[in-house]
């Protein structure tokens, strides 16, 4: 230990503290170093005894004590009396002999059971059943009229000096008693000097005035050039302040948005509530495609159905799913529902928010994004949940073309802070070619979502003429990997540890 500069950082309180502890021989409660030591508040002798042992100058013992005191029965029975020792007195004045109906007439009904069942215990009276129940007093019960009872005592004692400590067999029978007795745990903490501290007391040290913060006022007086300045030791203990902030999704949600805006993209919003119509058929998934059960759909009661008010699309959309219309395609051969169309839904992704977008934007060019919650009726577990965000995207040109859809989703993925990307052949009802987008993360590959170009049979009947290159990533399988999550749900849960300790940089 450097000696003066451990002086040097001492402040104020802490000088004080340690002179205090000199005086009581090295060892002292907080309340004997406030009354040595002269402070004006006992707060200032915690925060420089905290102080002190992170600088291992003293040591701070905590001793917890249990303390008693009495509860709402207790000071009742002060007042007046013990239940039994009132029946006990009763039994006297009635020449030692009492009915139970007539001590009912003494005490509260609650009091009865307590009192007969300690007259009993103490030997006090004998209780006989004939043709009604008879208390009679004993001699044991006699000469405890002239008696106080070790109960008594400590009733009247700890209504003088609430907060005691007790033996606890002493405060055992009053302990029993319901409502009686309160018990509070107490710690008392000794502060001790180390050997450190000696020899700062030994070297010795000024006490005086200093400096502990530097102000605008104390610049502008020159006030700093008459007092010391206490040095500040920035390797010094001193607890974590946890600022508001953002959630770190809701951080990367404003992340997100920022790249694709940077990268020449507009944002565009949808509904929760739509129809088949747009979110599957229009998107050519078949009528009888199994997303469409209810193990995979939120259908809506209310509304139970969406009104389809383009009929011509309606008309256009249907021949595409029986015979491919004029796109060229066989469709699905199945007979097309307008019915089946019209039913509302909790949307399953936001492609439905592109799609329409590019029905009421046919003409080129449009490079457009969303990012949107939306539900599937999923089981919970470690990586699904039955509402999460997608990021969705399309950029709609002449001559757009797969390659630069892999180019733009590269691009997006390294200013996300990915370095290994990688593609692979997929499947989806709405584009053709369609590939899944991957990265390396942790030692692993791992699947974020799902791109295309969209086919004829999608574009055709919206009266879109030229490519339109598609995607559909998942936030959440995202948010996991950035932030080092093994459960998805982890980002919904509350935990503040985890929300505080969380950077967003």
């Amino acid at each position: 230990m450097e000696i003066e500069k451990s002086i040097r950082e001492l402040s104020l309180s802490e000088k004080k503290v340690l002179l205090a502890l000199k005086t009581l021989q090295g060892k002292g409660s907080p309340a004997d170093i406030f009354r040595t030591g002269q402070f004006t508040q006992e707060v200032e002798i915690a925060n420089a005894s905290s102080w002190l042992q992170s600088k291992k100058l003293v040591l701070v013992e905590n001793h917890m004590r249990t303390v008693y005191s009495l509860g709402k029965e207790g000071k009742r029975f002060v007042e007046k009396g013990l239940p039994e020792r009132r029946a006990l007195q009763m039994l006297s004045q009635r020449n030692g002999i009492l009915s139970l109906k007539e001590l009912s007439g003494f005490l509260d009904g609650d009091e009865i059971p307590v009192a007969i069942g300690w007259l009993k215990t103490n030997g006090w009276a004998t209780i006989k059943k004939e043709q009604e129940t008879i208390i009679e007093i004993t001699e044991k019960g006699k000469t405890a009229l002239s008696e106080v009872t070790a109960e008594e005592t400590l009733l009247q004692q700890l209504h003088e000096h609430p907060e005691q400590e007790i033996e606890k067999n002493t405060i055992k029978p009053l302990a029993s008693r319901k409502n009686v007795i309160k018990e509070k745990d107490l710690i008392t903490s000794v502060i001790i000097l180390t050997d450190d501290g000696k020899k700062i007391l030994e070297k010795g040290f000024e006490i005086q005035e200093e400096i502990t913060q530097v102000t605008s006022a104390i610049i502008k007086n020159n006030e700093w050039m008459q007092k010391a300045i206490r040095p500040y030791d920035i390797h010094a203990f001193a607890p974590a302040v946890y600022g508001g902030k953002a959630h770190p999704l809701v951080h990367l949600i404003s992340e997100i948005r920022q790249i694709f805006v940077e990268m020449g993209f507009q944002e565009i919003q949808g509904d929760y509530v739509e129809s088949c119509f747009w979110n599957m058929d229009v998107l050519f998934i078949p009528q009888d495609h199994p997303a469409r059960e209810m193990q995979d759909t939120f259908y809506c009661k209310v509304p139970k159905s969406v009104p389809i008010q383009d009929q011509q699309l309606v008309q256009e959309v249907a021949l595409v799913h029986e015979n491919g219309g004029t796109t060229g395609s066989t469709g699905w051969g199945s007979t097309f529902s307008k019915t089946e169309g019209e039913r509302a839904l909790l949307r399953t992704h936001t492609t439905v928010n592109t799609i329409r977008y590019l029905y009421h934007h046919p003409q080129p060019p449009c490079k457009v994004f969303s990012l949107e919650r939306v539900f599937r009726n999923e089981d919970i577990d470690t990586t699904h949940l039955p509402e999460f965000y997608q990021i969705e995207g399309i950029i709609y040109e002449e001559k757009a073309n797969f390659k630069q859809l892999i180019g733009i989703l590269k691009e997006f993925y390294r200013r996300m802070g990915f370095e290994k990307i990688r593609f692979r052949p997929g499947y989806f009802p709405y584009t053709e070619p369609s590939m899944e987008v991957e990265v390396f993360w942790n030692g692993k590959w791992m699947e974020l979502g799902g791109s295309g170009i969209f086919r004829p049979e999608v574009t055709e009947p919206v009266g879109v003429k030229n490519p339109v290159l598609a995607w559909g990533l998942g936030l959440e399988r995202l948010a996991m990997l950035r932030y080092g999550l093994t459960d998805i749900r982890s980002l919904y849960i509350s935990d503040l540890d985890w929300l505080r300790k969380t950077p967003l940089l």
